[in-house]
């Protein structure tokens, strides 16, 4: 089985090309506290950068410069990780510290809007993975050869339409399912795909969790779990945006109004 987060999910075919190739005899190999330890220092290293744009980065450039620019970096700096499978905390740690840029600009501008809305959102994101833990850990959800593949449709069809969406707003000005203006009105196809996405990026943690305890059974060495931690990192940036994103939907009134230019 496979995981729906595709950073993970290569860990099933790096395991198989570390066995046949370069045998896993005399590696140390890695365990659940090492993922724990390294995704532990990994967030708080995104929170310190955070901390750090929150206060530093100036209102001007909040959109054009800092939070255009950290996030092409870190879409392209995550995609040269997973697709490569690289274990190099270095470049892993970069990708912290993108995210970390993009969350506090982001998440100031959010909170000038709305004020509370960032803490009800790293709140609800902490709430959401450890309720996921936990449920996982009780084995009252199982990652399912079923529960995998309708998570992973989801997250992708969710990625499809989010980038067309962006690019569509980039062409056009106009708003889609994803609102990205913070006082745009929003419509109810915006408020059915947050939710959805949210629900999908909780379950696919069963899938993640499953697939690290199975690296960790097969002896995978240590400097995976760096790149397992990468993959939870992942996932927990994007159940945070969609809850802010959701929340933010919430705060503009009980009257749903079509998506338009914003």
């Amino acid at each position: 089985m496979r995981s729906s987060n595709p950073v993970l999910d290569r860990l099933d075919d790096t395991r198989r090309r570390e066995r046949e190739v370069l045998g896993l005899g005399g590696a140390e190999t890695m365990t659940v506290d090492d993922v724990v330890l390294r995704t532990v220092g990994l967030l708080l290293l995104t929170v310190a950068t955070a901390a750090v744009a929150w206060f530093v980065v100036p209102q001007a450039v909040w959109i054009s410069a800092a939070l255009a620019g950290s996030a092409l970096a870190a879409i392209a700096l995550a995609l040269v990780i997973s697709l490569r499978g690289s274990t190099n905390p270095a470049l892993i740690a970069g990708y912290a510290v993108l995210q970390g840029l993009l969350l506090g600009v982001a998440s100031r501008a959010f909170e000038l809007v709305y004020p509370g809305i960032v803490v009800q959102a790293v709140v609800g994101t902490s709430g959401v993975f450890l309720g996921m833990a936990l449920l996982y850990r009780a084995r009252v959800v199982r990652a399912t050869p079923r529960l995998a593949r309708l998570v992973a449709g989801t997250l992708l069809g969710i990625v499809a339409i989010g980038v067309v969406n962006l690019v569509a707003y980039l062409l056009t000005g106009r708003q889609g399912v994803e609102v990205y203006s913070l006082t745009a009105g929003v419509g109810w196809l915006s408020y059915l795909f947050s939710v959805v996405a949210i629900i999908a990026g909780a379950f696919s943690f069963i899938l993640d969790f499953d697939l690290v305890e199975r690296s960790v059974r097969a002896g995978l060495p240590r400097r995976y779990a760096w790149y397992c931690a990468f993959g939870l990192l992942a996932g927990l940036v994007f159940l945070y945006w969609q809850l802010l994103r959701l929340l933010s939907y919430l705060r503009r009134g009980p009257v749903l109004r079509p998506s338009g230019r914003g």
